[in-house]
């Protein structure tokens, strides 16, 4: 059996993304996103924020790097990988995650209501039209349920 390390992270990008071009040409686009939590220390809650390198490769590197801007809200998948190396003697360790898909998330955060550019590989949300003559269904249940 293979082991296992995935991660999906919903954050915001803490800079704009970079665009580089390893030495065979492979792009490749670097950028962090930073996601937050709640901890309870005594007894008062503290917010506690994490901030995840992420790596996304090849052609959707290339689409939407220039998309990838500060503050922008956007859902990662990938996998995890661990960094290693030593500096001034000491070892030292990062994670990062190698993202097979980035999304963007939420709507448009600029104030002139205008829509924004969509990169082409960015999958948008289809809704469907709602007609006058869809009623929702009843409440078929006959039973009561006990909770």
């Amino acid at each position: 059996m293979a082991d296992l390390c995935i991660a999906v992270i919903i954050g915001r990008l803490t800079r704009d993304a970079e665009l580089k071009y390893t030495s065979n040409g492979q792009p490749v686009s670097h950028f962090t996103v930073a996601t937050s939590s709640r901890k309870k220390k005594g007894s008062e809650w503290v917010d506690e924020s994490n901030f995840w390198d992420v790596d996304l490769w090849g052609k959707q590197a290339e689409n939407i790097s220039q998309y990838l801007t500060k503050g922008k809200l956007v859902a990662v998948e990938g996998a995890m990988r661990q960094d290693r190396w030593e500096q001034d003697g000491q070892q030292r360790m990062k994670i990062v995650i190698s993202a097979n898909s980035v999304n963007f998330v939420g709507g448009n955060n600029t104030s002139q209501g205008s829509r924004p550019a969509v990169a082409p590989s960015q999958n948008t949300t289809y809704q469907q039209p709602v007609s006058d003559d869809i009623t929702p269904p009843g409440d078929d249940f006959t039973d009561d349920i006990p909770f």
